[in-house]
């Protein structure tokens, strides 16, 4: 065929000039066979072109060859891509939607940890002064004996409580090491820097997915595209295959789903009472949780009055666990009540949601409020110590000056200093226990519920009374809800404790990677795919709207304890202010110019800050409105679109229709012409037939009179007429006055038709 072309345009080119064509027209036309023919002929094996068109086939190939590996080593960089797809492939993207938001928080704490080890922990550890030098850096002498203890670390005491894992440890030396590392500047930029950060990240997400959405999708012949343009013919590995076809399986089975509830119709009286009902139930678990929480915090504050020695292991975590608890039993509860609803999965999906994130914040709000008074506590504590210590550093000071001056003095060692509670690290201490009681109780709950239950089901199958796997207890479900919203307060409590525990992100970041993991082994090998299973948002922006309120929500208690309650005197970067904000004005004063910090107090100045806070609001309420308007009429043009097409479908039905009828009465008008063309056609063979036969008969009879043949008749016409004459019967007709017409003279030659030469 390649072959052919090329000469079929070489001809064309020979024999342009003589083609009655316009002078544009065969410039044109010679330009594109000549670019035809050096671009094919090289494949033929001959021309000038044939290195060079091997050589650009040659580099095309590898170019072609290099963009795949280029794509695939992106895919392959991409941390648990070929996991999370084969995930999708059985389980569908509502699944796959929660390790795909979790590899998000991982990239999330992988920059926060970043920030805070390598400009907060990493300084002070290097730069700082050494453990045992001040009494922040020390263990106290009471507690040395057992600051190495299981238990001890395991409540992140002792050892672990005095380290840069905490608040406290850290110096409120202005500048550090021989770089002059500014260290409560930098501790305090870090803690903003990283909530700064989280927001920019989450709004710039919702943004982009809120753009990807708005571009919206055609649903028309959706099964017939699924069809036919699911399968992906590079796929070369057996295993890639198998996946594939599983995730288009379950492709269909979310598109069957959809189209189903969105035909469905329901009694409506029915579903508004029990969803009602399901809501006051939901109500009714939000607030006893609410009160149990609070009821076990004033417990703990009276078992701490009391000394946490005295009481046993569940009564000194006795918090923890029950909010560990509460969030793995409530949202099973909730499962439950939500089966009365009746929505569409997706619908559901975020109604679970939503009241598993009012659970887990009223539990954290709760549990907030209940440290507050713990602050509150510790403060008291603290000034009384502040007292005692004075007391302490006089008795100190009077028992040296009465001593002989030859006398060596008295060295005090750090340990034995006494020291304040230091809130700061008992906040930080509280949030490390709660995440690692969560981390635990989420993993035991995995290994358990989800592992020794899917191996019982399997191996108790064969001997038991009924069937496990498709009734009681069967093979557990993967529950996307709980698993999300447990993702989202875990990073609330990361953003609200790591400014007085940068241990946090690095303790976070540990959870997510074995998360990935050890999740995505469990719901490959304990669990089965949703009964019911629905696409997911491609955007995620429900998950995205529900972090953005979770930090901004973490975010409040810490600027709260930050601008109004004072620091520890004696622990931590900010010891020795009033508040901790006052390293800002500090800097300023200290290493700017004069005129640099005049400027930086008259734009703090609240005259300035209401004024720009006031206009930041109307932008931003321009720029929704604006929004809004676009956002409608994008739809409107949708619906507008839709219309047009269905109009469009409507006039090509019709015209096909119509060139139906129209075909058919062509057909049923050329039937009768068709008829009566071929009764014509046939009529002339039908006469020559029947003059033969004639014909044939006339000769016999008259061959055997005497007589010549009669002349031929046409069927249905009358035979010609003469005026009749005087007629006589000689022997002979020789000579005779008359003879009968057509016959002719005995003296005439006579002849006789050949049927066949008639015919023809």
């Amino acid at each position: 065929m390649l072959k052919e072309a090329v000469d079929e345009r070489k001809k064309l080119i020979q024999g342009l000039r003589g083609k009655p064509w316009a002078m544009k027209k065969k410039l044109v036309t010679l330009r594109e066979s000549q670019e035809f023919v050096d671009k094919y002929e090289g494949a033929l094996g001959k021309g000038k072109g044939r290195k060079l068109y091997a050589y650009k086939v040659m580099m095309t190939k590898k170019w072609m060859k290099f963009k795949r590996d280029f794509e695939n080593f992106k895919t392959a960089c991409i941390p648990w891509e070929m996991k999370i797809k084969e995930i999708e492939s059985h389980f569908g993207s509502s699944v796959a939607s929660y390790f795909i938001f979790l590899r998000w928080m991982y990239g999330i704490n992988m920059i926060l940890f970043c920030l805070t080890f390598g400009l907060v922990m990493v300084p002070e550890a290097l730069m700082g002064r050494p453990y045992g030098t001040i009494p922040r850096k020390t263990v106290p002498r009471a507690e040395a004996p057992s600051a190495m203890d299981f238990a001890v670390l395991w409540d992140f005491g002792g050892y672990a409580q005095y380290s840069v894992l905490f608040y406290g440890y850290y110096n409120n030396q202005r500048a550090i090491g021989w770089l002059k590392f500014r260290m409560p500047l930098s501790y305090f930029l870090v803690g903003v820097g990283t909530v700064a950060y989280s927001y920019m990240v989450v709004i710039r997400t919702m943004a982009r997915n809120a753009n990807e959405s708005g571009v919206g999708d055609d649903n028309s012949f959706n099964f017939s595209w699924k069809m036919f343009t699911s399968w992906d013919y590079l796929i070369g590995n057996p295993e890639t295959a198998d996946n594939k076809f599983a995730s288009i399986t379950t492709i269909f089975k979310e598109a069957i789903l959809e189209e189903q509830e969105s035909r469905k119709d329901d009694n409506i009286h029915l579903t508004r009472f029990l969803r009602v009902l399901a809501n006051f139930l939901v109500l009714c678990c939000l607030a006893g949780s609410g009160y149990l929480i609070y009821f076990v915090v004033r417990r703990s504050q009276k078992f701490a009055l009391d000394g946490l020695e005295n009481h046993t292991w569940w009564e000194r975590n006795e918090v923890n666990m029950v909010m560990s608890l509460l969030g793995m039993f409530c949202p099973m509860l909730f499962d439950v009540i939500s089966a009365l609803e009746n929505y569409h999965p997706r619908v559901a999906l975020q109604w679970q949601l939503g009241r598993i994130f009012a659970l887990f914040l009223g539990n954290l709000y709760t549990f907030i409020i209940a440290l507050m008074d713990e602050i509150n506590l510790k403060r008291e504590e603290e000034n009384i110590v502040k007292f005692n210590i004075t007391t302490w550093e006089a008795s100190h000071y009077n028992i040296s000056a009465s001593e002989n001056s030859t006398s060596p003095p008295v060295t005090i060692q750090p340990a034995d200093v006494p020291r304040g509670p230091c809130w700061e690290t008992m906040v930080g201490q509280e949030f490390v226990r709660l995440i690692i009681s969560d981390t635990m109780t989420t993993y035991i709950t995995l290994l358990i519920g989800d592992f020794l239950r899917a191996v019982l089901v399997r191996f108790l199958n064969y001997c038991w009374c009924w069937d496990l796997e498709a009734g009681f207890p069967s093979y557990s479900e993967f529950d996307v809800s709980g698993n999300v919203l447990g993702l989202i307060f875990n990073q609330g409590m990361i953003w609200m404790g790591a400014f007085y525990a940068p241990c946090l992100p690095a303790l976070n970041l540990l959870r997510l990677h074995v998360s990935m993991y050890l999740q995505c082994w469990a719901v490959m090998c304990c669990n089965v795919p949703q009964e019911r299973v629905f696409k997911a948002s491609g955007s995620n922006n429900f998950y995205m709207a529900m972090l953005l309120v979770i930090l901004f929500l973490s975010t409040l208690p810490a600027i709260y304890t930050i601008v109004t309650i004072p620091p520890s005197f004696d622990c931590g970067p900010f010891s020795g202010k009033k508040r901790m904000f006052d390293v800002i004005q500090e800097t300023l004063e200290s290493d700017f110019p004069a005129w640099f910090s005049k400027v930086f107090s008259s734009a703090s100045n609240p005259g300035l800050v209401l004024p720009f806070i006031l206009l930041m609001v109307l932008a931003i309420y321009y720029l929704q409105s604006t929004s809004k308007s676009y956002k409608e009429a994008n739809v409107d043009l949708k619906k507008k679109l839709q219309t047009q097409n269905e109009e469009n479908k409507k006039k090509n039905k019709l015209a096909a229709l119509k060139a139906q009828m129209d075909l058919e009465e062509a057909r049923k008008a050329a039937s009768p012409s068709a008829e009566h063309q071929k009764n014509n056609n046939a009529s002339p063979d039908q006469e020559a037939d029947e003059e033969e036969d004639r014909g044939r008969s006339q000769r016999m009879y008259h061959s055997k009179n005497g007589r010549s043949p009669p002349p031929h008749r046409h069927y249905g016409q009358l035979p010609a007429t003469r005026a009749p004459v005087p007629r006589n019967y000689p022997h002979g007709n020789q000579g005779s006055a008359g003879y009968l017409p057509s016959f002719p003279r005995e003296n005439e030659a006579r002849m006789h038709r050949v049927p066949s030469l008639q015919r023809h």
